[in-house]
């Protein structure tokens, strides 16, 4: 079915005279399901580059992938030394930060565009749109900013591979990222772009779904669905098993 749709695409662009390059992407999960004990996994990206006259390509094209988790509101907090003691100071929330981002490149990104490109397109950690809330110092939110792409750094759910992508003979690319055990449940958007002379010149979207099962999708659920029935039931395991640890303690 994909073949046949290559095909008629590299048709179509043959007959309107279109020279732009088109992209058929591909992901090895389309359907990654988090059980108990799930340590995380590798999704390899992979697709073609098809010359619109179905030449093979020799325009010399960079492939940058981009996979972007689920965006979700995030608060952001400064810690200041007062006294020899580190406390909260100023803070900034974040209303759509993604929950995952890595970009892949055939490349280092300084190479391929311009930063004003980058930014466009979100292509590096240094560009992510983070939609800030409120208003505040330019610098100001340039350093929290920083800090939270330096956060999830630390925590393996922002990453970029500057030499990720591998192209075989300017037809076929592929790029491997790794997805961690505490990545966030939903859809994630695998972006394709094929760059030339420092232009997106095509780009393409495949989906994956990342979604919890069996009993960690029960407890997923009861949380949504009877939210201070769950927090009284985390209290109460809370409180038992301090009371447990307790009484082993006492007859030890």
């Amino acid at each position: 079915m994909r073949v046949r749709l290559a095909f008629l695409l590299a048709a179509f662009f043959l007959l309107t005279g279109a020279r732009d390059p088109i992209l058929v992407p591909e992901v090895s999960q389309h359907d990654i399901q988090v059980r108990q004990g799930f340590t995380g996994t590798n999704l390899l990206l992979f697709g073609a580059i098809l010359d619109p006259a179905g030449a093979r390509n020799t325009g010399g094209y960079d492939i940058v992938v981009v996979l972007k988790g689920p965006t979700e509101a995030v608060r952001v907090r400064e810690k200041k030394r007062v006294g020899g003691i580190w406390v909260n100071a100023d803070s900034t929330d974040f209303r759509s930060a993604p929950s995952y981002f890595a970009v892949a490149s055939s490349r280092p990104i300084k190479d391929i565009v311009d930063p004003r490109t980058a930014a466009i397109y979100e292509l590096g950690t240094n560009y992510i749109q983070l939609s800030p809330s409120g208003s505040i110092d330019p610098k100001e939110q340039a350093r929290f900013n920083s800090g939270l792409v330096a956060l999830k750094r630390q925590e393996g759910l922002y990453k970029e591979e500057d030499h990720g992508v591998k192209l075989s003979e300017g037809v076929l690319y592929q790029a491997r990222l790794s997805l961690p055990s505490s990545v966030q449940t939903g859809t994630y958007t695998a972006e394709t772009f094929a760059i030339t002379n420092g232009r997106v010149v095509a780009s393409a979207i495949a989906n994956v779904d990342v979604r919890k099962v069996g009993f960690e999708r029960f407890i997923e659920l009861f949380a949504q669905i009877w939210p201070f029935s769950y927090g009284l039931l985390a209290v109460a395991i809370s409180v038992g098993m301090g009371w447990m640890a307790g009484r082993l303690l006492a007859i030890g």
